[in-house]
């Protein structure tokens, strides 16, 4: 890359102009698509799964642990929602790491944020398997686990309409289930819910019991470790968007979305959480929060119905992680980042290679799980789980100089602004690598190993991007 860098760099059209951007993919999202993505995006399946670990480690505190990394989240959407509302496509945080950092920062982030999606499409694949075998023993749990990849990946290779289709149900079954548990659990908590009486719900479960912060005001960023990954997914309306009808209109709508979205579905599910049960209760951790809090009030069946809307997210998440991994690597194929056949696309404008390619690593990743669960598998989810805060950290730079460039070429794109830029930037940008430096210090929860092994994941990446690159200047240099 030059010092000055243009927004036309590589990557997509940055005016795009009908249906696939430029590009061999397709306008096949529709708006409700697009809305329902961005509502049901940020419910990750982290939420209903992980919660319970954060909230015995921190008390009712754990409320600050999410309104600290909810902030962080809003701010970063604000600088990914400036450059994507400026320049949709589906590459997103790389293509723009692309065009304001240089071609090694677009294809060190593009591959390692593949690389934690096609983990997790594993993680998600053997969770839903194992609420599937718990209903219905007669198949195995590795059986589960291969059918719902096998039926989420036709979806996704039938047409971007089709995994569309299939999230805008999925994200509404867990936006209904939460918006329900939210109301139940609230009347429950002041004593007005019609047959419910419960004498451990109410207010005083968030300073009793220890107090707020029964373990300590350094509890909160403990908490902040185990709950910053469950807000993985906040990013994907930005990838999904270049397959929109109007995509400068969803990015804008999501990116302005964001605060309300975080600010009911986490803060206030987990404080009803936190008000039914007390945080101290074992259920908690040895049946879930959500699931705890719902048993608690003695509701028929409360239990199963959340198992329910836990397996709908699961594989809301699986759908949605298959559908991102296989754009980034249809963006990297079409930057010459990765094979040429992975941005290829079909009639239907469906990227099939790079979604083979993805569910395939996907498969392999399960396999690892169920023969190799302490070893192999457990090093590929440690050595992708630092990867989100490696992607905001890139946004944060990528923001800092691509505002700069938008403004020299095209003022008129910048219809969605971060805030006191720069200073908000970098602001965002220092929290981040002081929550990567507290997570060294973390070797209960296994924070260190997550961000070590990371880094040694990403210091291969780069090294591999730079030799890249140096190869390419080299031929160019020998074709002049």
């Amino acid at each position: 890359m030059t010092s000055q860098p243009t927004l036309e760099t590589s990557g997509s059209d940055p005016a795009p102009k009908g249906p696939g951007i430029g590009t061999g993919l397709q306008a096949g999202l529709k708006n409700r698509h697009l809305t329902m993505i961005a509502i049901g995006g940020v419910i990750g399946a982290g939420l209903f799964v992980g919660s319970g670990t954060g909230i015995a480690a921190t008390g009712p505190g754990i409320l600050l642990s999410y309104a600290l990394v909810g902030v962080l989240v809003v701010l970063v959407m604000r600088m990914l929602g400036e450059m994507s509302a400026a320049n949709p496509t589906s590459g997103s945080f790389s293509a723009h790491a692309d065009r304001a950092l240089g071609r090694w920062a677009g294809f060190s982030i593009g591959w390692l944020y593949w690389f934690f999606w096609v983990v997790v499409l594993a993680v998600e694949a053997t969770a839903g398997a194992t609420i599937l075998a718990g209903w219905i023993p007669a198949v195995p749990q590795w059986g589960w686990a291969l059918i719902v990849m096998l039926i989420l990946t036709a979806t996704n290779l039938a047409s971007v309409g089709s995994y569309g289709e299939f999230e805008f149900w999925f994200a509404g079954i867990k936006v209904v289930a939460i918006a329900a548990f939210i109301v139940v659990g609230g009347l429950a908590v002041f004593g007005v819910l019609p047959g419910v009486h419960t004498d451990r719900a109410g207010l005083g479960n968030l300073t009793e019991h220890g107090g707020f912060l029964p373990h300590g005001p350094g509890a909160i960023l403990t908490g902040v470790l185990l709950v910053v990954f469950s807000f993985m997914g906040s990013e994907i309306p930005t990838l999904a968007a270049g397959e929109s009808e109007d995509p400068q209109r969803a990015v804008t709508k999501a990116t302005n979305s964001i605060i309300w979205r975080i600010a009911v579905f986490y803060l206030g599910s987990i404080a009803v959480v936190v008000c039914l049960v007390p945080w101290n209760d074992t259920s908690i951790t040895d049946d879930g929060s959500y699931v705890a809090a719902l048993d608690s009030l003695g509701i028929a069946h409360a239990g199963q119905l959340m198992n329910v809307v836990v397996l709908t997210s699961v594989l809301s998440c699986l759908n949605s992680g298959l559908y991102t991994a296989s754009r980034m690597a249809f963006s990297l194929g079409e930057r010459g980042d990765a094979p040429k056949a992975f941005a290829r696309t079909t009639g239907r404008g469906v990227p099939r290679t790079a979604i083979i390619a993805s569910v395939v690593f996907g498969f392999v990743a399960v396999f690892f799980n169920y023969e190799f669960p302490d070893s192999v598998f457990l090093f590929l989810v440690n050595s992708s789980g630092a990867v989100a805060l490696f992607v905001w950290l890139v946004i944060c730079f990528s923001q800092l100089r691509l505002r700069r460039i938008i403004q020299r070429e095209a003022p008129e794109r910048l219809v969605v602004r971060m805030w006191l830029y720069p200073y908000l930037t970098w602001a965002t940008a220092a929290l981040i690598v002081f929550v990567l430096g507290y997570m060294l210090t973390d070797t209960e929860h296994d924070g260190r190993e997550t961000v070590l092994l990371s880094l040694a994941v990403a210091a291969g990446v780069l090294i591999v991007a730079v030799v890249k690159e140096r190869l390419r200047g080299r031929r160019e240099a020998v074709d002049a």
